[in-house]
């Protein structure tokens, strides 16, 4: 592996600028899965030695540089170590943000000349045991007045498009349902017509396509503001009502899929507004290799599953249900595009027999899967920008130039611009790798098809 050496003992040293064995951040939120039921939590214990406490709800394993989790590196340097933060004799620990201040090469010209001397994406992985908030991400003028009004709660001044590929089944609620599917939920919900009042409700009723997407997306706004600024006590009483109903229902009729999600959220969040609008959205169950992408000012909410996640650098969440945590109604109900119909679900196209790559309509990232057999082999030829390598499952060798080195379970590596990787294996081995997007340096094979629809 270019930049890699291997010292006297046999232990791993990394020369500057070369491929980097990153240590990375873990974040435990209440609606993790709990100790060794979270792929976060063992990922995160190969990766940095740490011990998986089994009563620890285990939500986020981060990669990149965002100050709120940043990943770090170890260097071997000869003589005085200046700078950093000590460990043991003759090495440095550093942050990667900071590695790459002081070796932006390492990002490519053109990532310099776009994004300046950062890493454009932020990769992840999640492991949700219930349901993340109502939320949504700000676009770039809304995130830079969002950052400099509350800096505290807004940290950073960057929009945040991103996308969530399915390692398990995975279930999110994800943008608005279409109007006539609005229609027939508030004709069969009747606790919504309570909350909302007669006069919305007649709105969406007397609201045909013929009337334009922005006379509908106008609606919406009207109807879903009013749910979502709905009175504690009257949601707390409301919300009592309808799963009440439900469940002396469910003894007569099979609930719908929905219905039955809401019951369950009540359940993690009761008396929670984010209840009844789960009748607001679309449920969406991924299956394990599937993925959604979320633009700017997209409502969403991550219900169960495990995913590796992408996205543009940025932390900013706008909340407003579903959550202890500070809510901002007034904000995501002013942002949101209010676009209605189901989410577009990509499957992937292959760019060999054992890479499959998931490309949204973004410049900031791609996330590449790779399924290695026994025995097989494959390549990740160089390209203009950085990557991060995640290795999920199994053990192989990777190959840079002349160098080589082990890859396991929980190691992450950033590889810089213009570097061939190669993998052999004795064992299945499977990791993903997170880049900017091949759209942005215009490198994508014309042959294939970006995008896979269906629910």
């Amino acid at each position: 592996m270019r930049g890699l050496l291997m010292d006297g003992d046999g232990d791993l040293v990394m020369k500057q600028k070369g491929v980097q064995r990153l240590t990375c951040w873990v974040h435990s939120y209440d609606w993790g899965k709990i100790g060794l039921d979270s792929s976060v939590a063992t990922l995160h214990a190969k990766n940095s030695g740490a011990n998986v406490l089994l009563d620890k709800p285990y939500a986020e394993f981060w990669m990149g540089t965002h100050e709120s989790g940043p990943s770090y590196l170890v260097l071997q340097r000869d003589g005085v170590v200046n700078g950093g933060v000590h460990g043991q004799c003759g090495t440095e620990i550093v942050s990667l943000k900071s590695w790459i201040l002081k070796n932006p090469q390492v990002l490519g010209d053109r990532v310099l000349d776009k994004w300046g001397c950062d890493l454009p994406f932020l990769f992840k992985v999640l492991s949700v045991g219930k349901a993340l908030s109502i939320q949504a991400h700000p676009d770039k003028d809304l995130a830079t007045t969002l950052h400099k009004m509350l800096p505290n709660m807004y940290k950073d001044d960057n929009h945040k498009p991103e996308m969530a590929l399915a390692i398990t089944e995975f279930e999110a609620l994800c943008g608005f349902i279409s109007l006539e599917e609005l229609k027939v939920v508030i004709h069969n919900v009747p606790e919504i017509l309570e909350l909302v009042g007669c006069a919305y409700a007649s709105q969406v009723l007397h609201t045909d396509k013929e009337d334009g997407e922005e006379k509908a997306k106008s609606v919406l706004l009207s109807i879903f503001t009013q749910l979502m600024s709905a009175s504690e006590e009257m949601t707390d009483k409301v919300v009592t009502k309808l799963t009440s109903r439900l469940n002396t229902e469910s003894q007569m009729r099979k609930l719908t899929d929905k219905e039955q999600l809401v019951l369950q959220l009540e359940k993690q969040y009761p008396a929670d507004i984010g209840v009844i609008s789960a009748f607001f959205f679309n449920y969406v169950r991924l299956n394990p290799g599937e993925a959604l992408y979320l633009g700017p000012n997209e409502p969403h909410a991550y219900l169960n599953g495990e995913c590796i996640e992408c996205m543009a650098t940025s932390d900013n969440v706008v909340r407003a249900g579903l959550t202890p945590k500070h809510r901002d109604v007034p904000t995501l109900c002013s942002m949101l595009t209010y676009k209605q119909g189901f989410p577009q679900i990509l499957k992937g196209f292959p760019l060999s027999p054992y890479v499959t790559r998931y490309l949204p309509p973004f410049d900031e990232f791609e996330i590449d899967s790779c399924i290695l057999p026994q025995g097989a082999s494959t390549v990740f030829p160089a390209i203009p920008g950085p990557s991060i390598y995640l290795v999920t499952v199994g053990l192989g060798t990777m190959h840079a130039g002349s160098s080589k080195d082990i890859a396991t379970e929980g190691d992450v590596l950033f590889v810089p611009a213009n570097t061939e990787i190669s993998l052999t294996t004795a064992s299945k081995l499977q990791l993903y790798r997170a880049g900017v997007s091949s759209m942005f340096f215009q490198i994508l094979r014309p042959a294939y098809t970006p995008y896979s629809l269906g629910k």
